[in-house]
C-alpha cells in the first residue's frame, strides 16, 4: 500500500483553540520524554472492496398508475395527495345514473329472456313427449328443439350483458389496489373523464413507500464487474445500506448503450423515499483501506485532522476523508499504516493546552513532505 501524505492543519486552526505540534526537532529532553497517556487506538490498513460509484434513483416496488375504465363524471375525490391510503379504500367515486340505468335495462331484458326460455323448454318436452308415440312429424320436433335452443341462447346473453353492466357500474368507484401513499392526482372534482380511444385517463397515482428499490445505469465497461462480485450498497448520508440483492437485465439500452440495474432494498431504509437521487458503491475488485472511528476526528468548518500520538507528543493531522461505513470513516490521506490516533480529541486538546502553559513542547513530529 502507498504511503499516505501526511498534512498538519494549518495554523488559522491554532487560534480555535486546536494546538498542532511544532514541527520542529525535538530536544534531548523531549526525545527522553514518555509517550502521554491518552486513550489511543493503532490505525491498520484492512481488506475491503474496491468499488465504483453510480448515480441512481430511488423508486417504489409496487407503483400503478390507476384508469378510467367507463365514461362517467368524477363525483368524490376522499383523499388528496400525500395521503396515506389502506387496502381497499375509495380513491375516487363517478357518477353512476347512466349505469344504473344500463343495469336496470339489462335486468329486464334478461327477465324477459329466461321467461322465453323457460316456454320454449316446457314447449319442446310437450312436443318430445308426442314424438314419441309418433303424433308429430320430425321436421317439427327439430323446429321446437331450434327454438328453444335460440331463447337459450338470448338467456345467456343477456346474462352476460347484465354482466357487462355490472362491471360498468362497478368502475364507478375505485378502490386502492394496496396499502400506499397518493403522488399525483390528475382529475378534479365535476371533471368529465373517459375510458378512451385512445388511451385511458389517468386518474390517481399510488406508490408503496414500504417496499422500494434502486435503479441504475451503468455503462457496458463496467457490467462484467458487477456481474462477478454481485454485492452493491446504497450511500445515504453517513450510512452505507446494503443492498439485499443486484439484479442486472441481461441487455443494453440501443440507444445509450448502458445495462439498468436494479437494487432491492431492506425494509429498515429509513429516510430514501421515491424519487431521491443516491450514490451507488459496486463491488469491482479487493483493496487495502483505513478505517477510523467518527468518534477520534475534529471537524473545524470543511477541515477535518486527527489527533496523532508518538513517542515524542501528540500532533494534530489534516485528513482527507473517502466514504462512510457505519461509525467509521475511510482514510484517504493524512494516515499510515500502524500509527496511533487519540479514541478522545477532546482528552488529547487538553493535554496539548497543558503541554503549552506549561511551557514543554507538545510534538517532536514533524510534517511529512
Amino acid at each position: 500500500m502507498s504511503m499516505h501524505r501526511h498534512r498538519l492543519l494549518p495554523t488559522a486552526l491554532l487560534a480555535l483553540g486546536l494546538l498542532a505540534g511544532c514541527g520542529g526537532k525535538p530536544s534531548a529532553g523531549a526525545g527522553a520524554a514518555k509517550p502521554p497517556a491518552l486513550a489511543a487506538l493503532v490505525v491498520h490498513a484492512e481488506d475491503a472492496p474496491r468499488q465504483q460509484l453510480w448515480d441512481g434513483v430511488v423508486e417504489a416496488v409496487q407503483q400503478v398508475t390507476i384508469t378510467a375504465q367507463t365514461n362517467a363524471r368524477v363525483r368524490e375525490l376522499p383523499h388528496d395527495v400525500n395521503d396515506v391510503v389502506a387496502k381497499g379504500d375509495v380513491l375516487v367515486r363517478f357518477s353512476d345514473v347512466e349505469q344504473q340505468s344500463a343495469r336496470q335495462a339489462a335486468q329486464a331484458q334478461l327477465a324477459s329472456a329466461e321467461a322465453t326460455y323457460k316456454d320454449a323448454q316446457a314447449a319442446f318436452q310437450r312436443i318430445e313427449a308426442v314424438y314419441a308415440k309418433g303424433y308429430v312429424s320430425a321436421a317439427q320436433m327439430d323446429q321446437q328443439r331450434a327454438a328453444r335452443d335460440a331463447a337459450r341462447a338470448a338467456r345467456d346473453a343477456a346474462r352476460a350483458q347484465l354482466a357487462n353492466v355490472g362491471q360498468q357500474l362497478d368502475y364507478t368507484v375505485l378502490r386502492a389496489p394496496f396499502a400506499g401513499i397518493i403522488t399525483r392526482r390528475f382529475v378534479h372534482v365535476g371533471e368529465a373523464v373517459q375510458a378512451g380511444p385512445p388511451s385511458p385517463q389517468p386518474l390517481i397515482q399510488l406508490q408503496a413507500l414500504d417496499q422500494l428499490r434502486v435503479n441504475v445505469q451503468v455503462p457496458q465497461s463496467a457490467v462484467e464487474a458487477i456481474r462477478q462480485f454481485h454485492s452493491a450498497q446504497v450511500l445515504s448520508g453517513d450510512r452505507r445500506i446494503a443492498a439485499a440483492a443486484v439484479e442486472v437485465f441481461p441487455y443494453a439500452d440501443p440507444q445509450t448503450h448502458t445495462f439498468n440495474v436494479r437494487l432491492p432494498l431492506p425494509a429498515d431504509s429509513d429516510g430514501l423515499y421515491p424519487g431521491m437521487t443516491v450514490k451507488v458503491a459496486f463491488a469491482t475488485g479487493a483493496a487495502k483501506r483505513l478505517l477510523l472511528p467518527a468518534s477520534a476526528l475534529v471537524r473545524r468548518g470543511e477541515l477535518v485532522g486527527a489527533y496523532v500520538i508518538d513517542a515524542h507528543g501528540v500532533s494534530l493531522r489534516q485528513l482527507r476523508l473517502g466514504a462512510h461505513e457505519g461509525e467509521q470513516v475511510e482514510i484517504l490521506a493524512g494516515l499510515d499504516d500502524g500509527e496511533r490516533v487519540a479514541r478522545d480529541p477532546q482528552a488529547a486538546r487538553a493535554w496539548l493546552v497543558a503541554r503549552h502553559a506549561a511551557g514543554q513542547p507538545s510534538s517532536g513530529a514533524s510534517a511529512h513532505d
